[in-house]
Formats: structure tokens, sequence, C-alpha cells
């Protein structure tokens, strides 16, 4: 009971400094430092023996060096070079080619009202490969805003569609898609266009639908009050000489290459760094071809490395402060009392999708951003889920579009838990058939068939039924 206590302050605490616009990423390190002073204190275990320095008191550092090595392994190596190539294709001027060339059909839309679901759903798939917010923002208050005022749109509505179009977009090169298809196991573009894309697509669609509406309701009922006047100069870019035409498709080699292996090339192993490097020196190298200045092109390069350094202090360093909270958690003993609560709960995977996305978006709504509660929660949803029997990717797509529809079809998988098989002394196995054959990582998680004929579906659930025996 001692421990559900001393988590309860500390998530207050977390709660009200993120509110408060602490710096989200030092105040998850320091809660999770404090759960693991306060598992010292209370003698619980901070580190197995492989790892451990011999001290309880430096496994608790000892546990800060493991997390980031751990991220940065994987995780944070793939966030910082989508951050660095995002950052090159700012400076080379290629995404405001992408964009402007996008974007540049709207002007002969006359029916005002119905440029802002069609902007709305441009920017969300123009998002796909300008993965940053912010960065799209700017270019499209830029390029769009001006257009839209001169249709006859207030400031607020421009302003609006514009702010909302990076919301929920299903790309590969977000970081958010990256950390979650890792945490549950998934590859990435399975995790983006086969799971994520089902439930988010929808949601773009009817937020499209629900712009208009409001939208144009908003502007007839504050009338004057929605026209007001801004300073242009203030969304207006710096003049820059952009380069041709062609260089539109250079933001968009990374997810090219994701789609077209995901689709035609399943053996090829080629993950999104790989793909991201490859991008960087097509650039480069075409660059080289239209400047013929080696030196000016590799210095101005540098800017890929400069945006890298941006991706490890604004996201990386929040995830090892979310996934040091999360393990915090773990050791302190409360995540275990919570999946053994919600084991024989019925209902529990919308019981759940209540918890995380409610909170999530509180947070989001007083403190500007939920982020900072995503990697706070992502490391705790798989083991969760299992316990209450559903699927741990569902939960974690509902924290950025509500979905209270709870997945329990196992496919005609054996429902047994870890201690039953335990008992028919058949763990290895059952745990290799399950990864075999439906394509999970680890067992007993939710079920997830990847395409499996039918007869073969079928052999393989009398194989694994026996691990129920």
């Amino acid at each position: 009971m001692i421990e559900i206590i001393l988590a309860v302050i500390v998530i207050a605490l977390v709660f009200y400094l993120i509110v408060k616009n602490y710096q989200p990423a030092l105040v998850l390190l320091s809660a999770g430092l404090v759960l693991f002073l306060l598992a010292f204190i209370l003698g619980k275990p901070i580190l197995g023996s492989g790892d451990t320095t011999g001290f309880a008191f430096l496994d608790i550092f000892k546990q800060l060096e493991l997390t980031f090595i751990d991220q940065l392994s994987v995780v944070g190596i793939t966030i910082m070079t989508l951050f660095g190539f995002a950052s090159y294709m700012n400076y080379l001027g290629a995404n405001d080619v992408a964009v402007s060339m996008i974007t540049k059909p709207l002007g002969k839309i006359k029916a005002k009202y119905v440029l802002v679901p069609v902007v709305f759903i441009i920017g969300n798939i123009l998002s796909l490969f300008v993965p940053s917010a912010s960065s799209l923002a700017v270019i499209l208050m830029a390029i769009l805003y001006p257009v839209l005022k001169k249709v006859g749109l207030s400031a607020l509505t421009a302003g609006g569609v514009i702010a909302t179009v990076a919301t929920i977009m299903p790309t590969p090169l977000g970081a958010d898609n990256v950390i979650a298809a890792k945490t549950l196991g998934y590859n990435l573009f399975d995790y983006v266009f086969l799971n994520h894309a089902i439930i988010s697509i929808p949601t773009l669609v009817v937020m499209a639908v629900a712009h208009y509406f409001w939208q144009k309701y908003m502007d007839k009922r504050q009338g004057a009050k929605a026209y007001v006047d801004i300073d242009e100069s203030k969304v207006e870019q710096e003049e820059k000489e952009l380069p041709p035409k062609y260089y539109a498709i250079l933001p968009m080699l990374p997810l090219l290459f994701i789609v077209i292996i995901g689709i035609f090339f399943h053996d090829i192993k080629a993950d999104v760094v790989v793909l991201t490097f490859i991008s960087f020196f097509i650039a480069l190298i075409i660059e080289f071809i239209r400047k013929r200045k080696l030196k000016d092109v590799l210095n101005q390069s540098f800017e890929f490395f400069k945006g890298m350094g941006q991706g490890f202090t604004q996201v990386v360093v929040l995830v090892v402060g979310g996934v040091l909270f999360a393990k915090g958690m773990q050791t302190i003993g409360v995540i275990d009392m919570l999946t053994q609560s919600v084991q024989h709960v019925q209902s529990a995977g919308t019981i759940l999708t209540f918890i995380f996305s409610g909170a999530t978006f509180l947070l989001g709504l007083v403190s500007g951003g939920g982020l900072a509660m995503f990697y706070a929660t992502i490391e705790l949803i798989p083991h969760i889920a299992a316990s209450a029997h559903i699927d741990g990717n569902a939960t974690n797509c509902k924290l950025g579009a509500l979905d209270f529809t709870s997945s329990r079809s196992y496919h005609g998988g054996c429902k047994c838990d870890e201690s039953q098989s335990n008992r028919s002394g058949q763990t290895d196995k059952c745990a290799s058939d399950y990864r075999h054959y439906y394509g999970y990582r680890t067992f007993p998680h939710h079920l997830i068939t990847k395409g499996i004929e039918a007869n073969e579906q079928n052999q393989a659930r009398k194989r694994v039924q026996g691990c129920c025996a």
C-alpha cells in the first residue's frame, strides 16, 4: 500500500510541474530517479545481478546510464537521424519547394469553406515527410495563410486549420511512431500502415468534416471578431533562393524507400536509419552536381548533424526520461499491482483506453502538449495490456486517436497465461511457436496474425493449444 501512496504523490508532482511548464524531460528524469531512490529505501532490487555495481545506491544512476544506452542504440539514433534529415531539407529549401508545389492548386478553389477541410487533409499529407509540426506550420503560414485570407476566410479560421494539420497522420518518420513500433515489437511499416492507419485515417476524415462545419459556424457566430487583423510580416519567411522544383522529391525519399521496401521487397531488412542516410547522401550528391562547389556543399551538409543534436535535446532526452519514469514505477512495484488488478476485469480494454487517452488529453489540454505523457506511459502499455488480454497496439494508438473499441479477438489462438504454460513445461517452445506463427515478439501478448493461410493457421492453433494443457 505504501508503494501506491508514494507513486501517486510522485505522479501528482510530475503532472503539476509539467502543467507549470517545467522542462518535461528533466521532470521525468528526476521523477524516475526519485522512484528508484524510494525503491532503494524500501529494500527493492534496482538491477539484476548481471548489471549491478555492487552498491544499491549507485545502481540508481547505473540504471540511468543503461536507459540512455538502450534508447540511443535503436530509438534514439532513429529519431536523431530523422531530425537531421529534416533539418537539412529545411536548410536546402526542399521542404518549401515541396509544400509550394503541392499547395499551389488550392488557389483555384473559390468556395472558401471547402478550402478548410482540403487544407487540413493536404497539410496532414505533407506531414508524412515533414514530420516537424513547427516547421510545417511555419511553411504553411507563409505560403497558405495569404491564400486563405484572399478567398475571404477569417484569420482565426485560417490560423486554426493550419495549426491543426500535423496531428495523427500515420507517418513512419514521426518520432512517436518509431518509439511505439519498437516498444510494441512491430516492424515500423506494419505498425504505421497496417495498424495505426486503420484508426488515424478515419479519424482525420471526421476531423476534416468537423473543421468545415465548426469554422463556418464560428465565423458566423463571431462575425467581425473572427476577422481580426494580424501583422502578416510575422508569418512571412525570410526571402531565400529556393532550389529547382525537382528538389521537392528529396524530402520524400525516406518515406518512398520505406513504402517500396515494405510492399515489394520483404526480404530486405533495411531500417529507417539506413534509408535516411541513403537519402541524405543522394541529396548531397544532387546538391554537389547542381552547385559544383564541394567545400560549400560539405559545409552546408553539416546541418544534418546539427539537426541530429536537436533531435537528441528535443526528443531523445524526453524519451529517456519517460522510460526511466516507467522503469521506476515497475521497480517500486506499482505496475505489478496494476497488472494483477486488471487481469480478470471485464471491459478492461475500454477502461485502459479511457485512462491512458483521457490522461494524455487532459495533460495536453492544460500544458499545450501530450508528448510527455506518451513517452512516460508507452513502456508500460505492453505489460498492462498483456495482463488485461487486450491488444497493446490498439491501446497505444488511442493515445493519439480516441477509439473506444476494445479488440479481444485471439484469432483462434489459446488463451492461457504464462503461469499455465509454465506448468506444462513448454514455455520456450510455446513462445517460439507464437512468435513464428503470429508475428509477435513477447509471449503471451495479444496475438496478431499476418496473413497466414487458413490451413497453416489451423496447424499452428493445434500446436500451440498444447501450451495450455
